[in-house]
């Protein structure tokens, strides 16, 4: 777990192009990466949960 990158909100929100209140909405319906709070309240997503979830996305665009 020591070796696990964790992203800050921000730079997951720079990465998928996407508001914090997008993000929210997408969270709430429970469509949003696996956050992790930390003691101190802050919120990350680690790599491996972000990328899992960018590639379970990939579906064919007509």
């Amino acid at each position: 777990m020591a070796g696990t990158k964790m992203l800050k909100l921000p730079e997951v929100l720079t990465e998928i192009g996407m508001s914090r209140a997008a993000f929210y909405r997408m969270r709430a319906r429970g469509q949003a990466p696996r956050l992790v709070k930390l003691p101190n309240g802050h919120l990350r997503v680690r790599r491996t949960d972000l990328d899992n979830w960018l590639s379970n996305l990939d579906s064919p665009a007509y």
